[in-house]
């Protein structure tokens, strides 16, 4: 078969991805189709899925098969867009994260008043709590400035265990 230069040149054959496990990435496929990976991993990979017994079908075509997946982002078809933006923490990260919940948490039985600091803890909380959440880690400064208010005796929450919690947890995090 001939073709001239006007002509349209043949589609490619459909075919599709296949995978057995995925912890993250992304994956398109299609005509235009992107793939872009902009997560962040702190700290050391965490295990594979078990995926023994696991059988991945093969996938239909211009389709995607996965067999296990714990992260990343999937989109198949015409000009489809898969990014995977996702923030994993390390294990310091996520106990961090976990105690700045917790005492966030018990924030709301504590009056703010001026002087007694529980403000100033509770903007402190939400900004690093956001910086991880959204980073995966926090500004030292914001981090050194939580630790030396809940050490404070001056604060009011800083008897609190889970002030305590905070405290460790953020000189664990900090190098």
């Amino acid at each position: 078969m001939q073709h001239d230069e006007e002509s349209t040149p043949p589609a490619p054959a459909p075919g599709g991805v296949s995978i057995g496990a995925m912890t993250g990435g992304a994956v398109a496929t299609g005509p235009g189709a992107r793939a872009e990976d902009r997560s962040q991993r702190a700290g050391v990979p965490g295990p594979l899925p078990d995926v023994s017994g696991v059988t991945v079908p093969a996938p239909a075509p211009g389709g995607v098969s996965i067999g296990a997946m714990t992260g990343g982002a999937v989109a198949t078809g015409e000009d489809a867009t898969a990014v995977d933006a996702s923030v994993r923490l390390d294990a310091s990260g996520r106990e961090l994260l976990a105690a700045v919940r917790e005492l966030s948490g018990h924030l709301p039985m504590f009056t703010r008043v001026e002087g007694n600091g529980v403000a100033e803890v509770e903007q402190e909380l939400d900004a690093v709590g956001t910086a991880l959440e959204q980073t995966g880690t926090a500004p030292r400064t914001r981090l050194e400035r939580l630790r030396d208010l809940l050490r404070s005796s001056a604060t009011a929450v800083s008897g609190l265990a889970s002030a305590l919690a905070v405290v460790q947890a953020i000189e664990q995090f900090l190098p």
